[in-house]
């Protein structure tokens, strides 16, 4: 296969073999500015995409406790959610080893102590933990197993009356992500719909 038709790697592999390149996005997420290493191989290289800016305006952080960005990329939700309140302890898990490379980098350039980054599966690094909140701008391209598997397992790292919030586009699981939301939690929210996108919650009884 020619480097030209060469099929682009899934941000969602767990060892890119792709030649690394990097950027710089500089932003500002609820009027506090920020900066991020972004990588190939690693969703958004570019700008902090919309969905994720979405997910980032409208998310309902704990007072306190501890929080958990699921498939993190580099970082930049549970960075903000750190960055906005430096009580809570917020880990960051991604699949993808370049991903939370970056993510433990951008914690250090945004000077938030308050973060952890474990690489691994959904929720096989923080099975021992327990989080007041957990957020995840999912891997849609991982296919909608992935996404309904990231769901239904939330339930297990969470503390009652905890709180799940994921943002989606508005065309993706229309019908079906309600279903396996009230099978998981017996309840479902729309935050707020956006753009083209929706922000979904849930809350553990």
């Amino acid at each position: 296969m020619t480097e030209k038709n060469r099929i682009p790697e899934h941000y969602f592999a767990e060892t890119p073999k792709s030649k690394a390149k990097f950027g710089l996005v500089s932003t500002y997420l609820r009027g506090k500015p920020f900066e991020f290493i972004t990588g190939s191989s690693v969703f958004s290289i570019k700008r902090v995409d919309l969905g994720t800016r979405i997910l980032i305006e409208s998310m309902i952080l704990p007072e306190k406790g501890c929080v958990l960005d699921v498939g993190c990329g580099y970082g930049a939700v549970g960075i903000a959610a750190a960055a906005f309140n430096r009580k809570l302890h917020v880990v960051l898990t991604d699949v993808n080893r370049r991903a939370a490379l970056l993510a433990r980098q951008n914690a250090d350039r945004n000077k938030v102590s308050n973060v952890e980054v474990k690489h691994g599966d959904l929720y096989e690094p923080v099975r021992a933990l327990i989080f007041n909140c957990v957020l995840s701008n999912p891997p849609v391209s991982a296919g909608m197993k992935t996404v309904e598997d990231l769901i239904r397992g939330a339930p297990a790292v969470m503390a009652c009356k905890a709180t799940f919030q994921m943002v989606v586009r508005s065309k993706i699981g229309r019908k079906t992500l309600p279903t396996v939301f009230n099978e998981a939690f017996g309840n479902f929210d729309v935050l707020s719909i956006e753009s083209g996108y929706r922000d979904l919650k849930a809350e553990k009884q």
